[in-house]
Order: structure tokens, then sequence, then C-alpha cells
């Protein structure tokens, strides 16, 4: 299985369109928990202003993905009102999500020098504009295809240059990246991760925090924790868990997760419940 592919079954994210057509006046977005936003002009002309004040301008077929929770506005140019699709990008994780966090706090790209991505928002655009039967589900569909094609567009083009999106654009790291993901359960040590990357220790240790922002050993537990709470959150056992991704029994797991989170594997799950009631 490719990088992307993994990492978008551990971490989902689904689009929810919310407005389409021509937007008169400004447009307000607050920031919301685990959620993105998603802007696709077809046409016209608007204003963005981030949440420092901070403004660019836009007249020409765009896509604006900004991943993370942040509050921005929407101008429209009353002479030429912009024709929007705007969407919620919602990640399904109740604490961080890799993928947003290792991503710009804007992306835009304009759509003619994207050819994957203009033709899909070209279909877009056509079931957004067009009052045919099954169109909700069919753009929130297309836009979720949308936002897996703007992510092979960052790591084709090699567009980060930090966290996990970078480690998984350089063909050494990414390996290891991938290997620890697939066997969070083993037992890894630096020469191990080193050896299959083909680096020395000391190189591949500096190569990966660099890249990645983290050791690789702290990429290791990071990665299980993630992995134990998607297990968890499944109803399984916390020594069925803590076997699961490497650890002896329950009480190791326990000490990681107090350690990284303040808090044991059965609290943080009684949060989660408490968070998703």
């Amino acid at each position: 299985m490719d990088q992307l592919s993994i990492i978008l079954k551990r971490f989902s994210m689904n689009t929810e369109v919310f407005f389409t057509g021509n937007l008169c006046g400004i447009s307000h977005f607050d920031k919301q928990p685990n959620q993105g936003h998603l802007h696709l002009l077809q046409a016209g002309e608007l204003t963005l202003i981030d949440e420092l004040g901070k403004s660019q301008l836009f007249n020409q077929p765009t896509v604006l993905f900004i991943p993370l929770p942040h509050t921005h506005r929407i101008v429209g140019d009353p002479n030429n009102p912009p024709k929007l699709v705007c969407a919620n990008v919602i990640y399904n994780e109740t604490t961080s999500n890799p993928i947003a966090e290792a991503l710009p706090t804007l992306l835009h790209f304009n759509l003619n020098d994207c050819p994957k991505i203009k033709q899909t928002s070209l279909a877009l655009f056509e079931e957004a504009f067009e009052d045919r039967c099954g169109r909700l589900p069919m753009i929130n569909s297309l836009t979720d295809i949308f936002i897996i094609y703007i992510l092979r567009h960052v790591l084709s083009h090699k567009m980060i240059k930090h966290g996990l999106l970078a480690g998984l654009s350089h063909p050494q790291i990414s390996k290891v990246i991938l290997a620890i993901q697939d066997a969070p359960e083993r037992q890894w040590g630096l020469e191990e991760m080193a050896e299959l990357a083909l680096m020395s220790r000391s190189k591949f240790s500096e190569l990966f925090k660099r890249l990645v922002g983290q050791s690789p050993g702290d990429y290791v537990i990071d990665w299980r924790i993630i992995v134990a709470k998607s297990l968890l959150k499944k109803n399984k056992s916390v020594s069925l868990v803590a076997n699961a991704v490497g650890y002896e029994n329950g009480s190791a797991l326990a000490r990681v997760f107090r350690k990284k989170l303040g808090m044991s594997p059965k609290e943080w799950l009684e949060k989660m419940k408490l968070f998703n009631a």
C-alpha cells in the first residue's frame, strides 16, 4: 500500500459541502475543532482575510484549502461576485491530525496549473450548479476526491519541507515511516530503522528529525499511541491494545499514555465518550 493510502486509512477525513453559488458580501468562518475549510472559486473575484488581517486577492479559477481550524473571512467583489463551492473538511479524530498539521495554513492553486485538480473541479462545478438528482451526495463525494488530488499534488511536488508529509515525500525516510505504521508492535531500534533507510545511524537520525520534526524513537511512540487510541475506541481491552502496539502489558501502555497525555488509556477513553456524547 502506498504512503498516502496508509495514512488516509489511519487518519480519515471527509468533506461536507455547505455553500454553492454566488457570494454577495462577507462570509466569516470561525475556528471549529478538527475541521478545516475548502473554497473552490470557479469565477469572479474574492478577497481572503486571515485571522491576522492579512488579505489576498483571487480572480482566477482557484482552490483555497485551509487545513487547520483558522478564523478567516471571504469578501466577494460586488461588481464581480465570486461563484463558489465551499466545504467543511472534517477530520474524524478527537485529537490532532498529522495530515492537517503537516500542511501550511493556506494552500492555494490556480486550477489551470493542475490538470487533475482542474478535471475534478469541472465535474464538481457541473454537479454543484445544476439541479440533478443525487446532487448533494455527489458533490460531497467529489470534494472527498478533490482533497486526495490536493494531497497527491503536495507530495509529488515536494511542497512540504517539515512534518509527516515531508517524511513521506522522502524515498528513504518514507520506507521507515511506512514500516513503523505497518508494524507498530515491533521493537524498533535506531540501528534497524537506519538499515532500512540504507543510512548510518547518525545520518538517519539527523535527517529523520529534520524532516519529520521529531526523533525516530519519539515518532514510534506517538504512532503507537495513535494506533492504541483507534483500538480503544473499538472497545478492545487495554492489555490487548498494549500487545498490539508493542508493549508487554497494560501497565506499560498506561505509563506511556500518562507521560504523553497526562491520563491513563481508560481515562482517555472516558473523556472521548463524553466528548462525543
